[in-house]
């Protein structure tokens, strides 16, 4: 079977070309672990000798990878390490798959991950890719949660794809600092079919830990599924708003509540089954029976998912312009009015499908739902 793996990729590889017997370098390690966290406009900015650092260290690193036998380049590279582990040392025998290698958002993360590319597109391993997570570096606790966040939304939208092709996806966590793998491990457990990591020491051996049954009591995320779509779509909601909540889901601020790491997560997790079912009623939405009934007649679940997301965007337009609808005509909505009507508007859900609807009191009364000739027959 066909792997999509996705490897986290630290810093080591970089500074194990340091020779720490050579008197210039003895203040590099210090150097690098002090800039670790910084962007390369921060680096150029006030660190010009570690770009310089950097660049010398990575040419010494494809140099050395290029010309070393395998159990150097393992020992070399914790990524590499795992890599090799997983192909049992016979790398070649992963050309069929996909490779993609996390790197933080740092100059030393870049760096490394550009590396470790190289160098395994030099093995037969042609299809291999580097994902820099936006905003991702541990120099505060706000900069790696939102990092995180990046990373979670990226898989959400990445990891399905291959699942559909029927790639087995395997998180290789050997490398990168430990909080990132701490993350990862979790996180693991909802998209992973496997994750690997490497007994350390020479010789050391592959650890490779299957995904776990888990299953996400729905019970407890039912009753605050407008809420957490909500906050979902960057809709922060106050503390009486959200009552009941788990704090794990919920991260709050000067009274302003949004949807946690985990929150993102779970919610990404079971989403499509709770749009599946019910239509959910959203702030600023009302819903004539009609378009109850045309709801109900929707037989695909995808459809109903992408029309109550599209409500979900639509209430929240809403909420941010206090019921007007200037801000729903642009975008994918294209909210227009009837032509030869006084007050009935239309949006798209897609390029097939229509809600009907009227703006009244600073709410939107939605009307039908369904083709374009099944909503407009309807209207006019």
């Amino acid at each position: 079977m066909r792997r999509a793996i996705f490897s986290t990729i630290g810093t080591s590889l970089l500074t194990n070309q340091i020779n720490r017997a050579d008197y210039k370098e003895k203040n590099w390690y210090s150097q690098l672990r002090d800039t670790a966290n910084l962007s390369k406009e921060s680096i150029q900015q006030d660190h010009l000798e570690v770009l310089a650092i950097i660049q010398v260290l990575t040419n010494r690193a494809l140099s050395s990878l290029k010309n070393s036998q395998i159990s150097n380049i393992r020992a070399s590279s914790a990524e590499l390490n795992g890599i090799y582990g997983l192909y049992q040392e016979q790398v070649s025998q992963g050309i069929q798959d996909i490779h993609w290698l996390i790197a933080t958002d740092t100059v030393q993360g870049k760096s490394t991950a550009e590396i470790v590319e190289t160098f395994l597109k030099t093995q037969s391993l042609n299809n291999v890719n580097t994902y820099v997570v936006p905003g991702l570096t541990t120099v505060s606790t706000s900069s790696f949660t939102d990092g995180i966040d990046n990373l979670i939304h990226w898989m959400q939208t990445t990891i399905p794809v291959y699942k559909e092709s029927n790639y087995k996806i395997c998180f290789n966590l050997v490398g990168s600092f430990k909080s990132l793998q701490g993350y990862l491990n979790t996180i693991g457990m909802f998209y992973a079919d496997e994750i690997i990591y490497i007994f350390e020491g020479k010789e050391s051996e592959l650890i490779t830990i299957p995904r776990l049954p888990i299953a996400i009591d729905l019970t407890v995320i039912e009753p605050y599924k407008v809420q957490l779509a909500l906050m979902d779509a960057g809709i922060e909601l106050s503390i009486n708003d959200t009552q009941g909540i788990s704090e794990a889901l919920i991260y709050v601020l000067d009274n302003a509540v949004t949807l946690s790491t985990w929150g993102k997560l779970i919610w990404g997790e079971c989403k499509q089954d709770i749009l599946t079912k019910e239509l959910l009623q959203f702030p600023r939405l009302k819903y004539r029976d009609s378009f109850k009934t045309d709801y109900k007649a929707i037989s695909q679940k995808h459809e109903r998912v992408k029309l109550q997301e599209t409500l979900i965007e639509v209430s929240c337009l809403l909420i941010k312009s206090n019921g007007m609808t200037n801000n729903l005509q642009s975008g994918g909505l294209q909210y227009t009015r009837y032509k030869n009507s006084h007050k009935i508007d239309h949006f798209r859900v897609d390029s097939s499908q229509r809600v009907s609807c009227e703006s009244l009191g600073g709410e939107l009364v939605l009307r039908y739902y369904g083709s374009h000739a099944h909503v407009e027959g309807k209207e006019l």
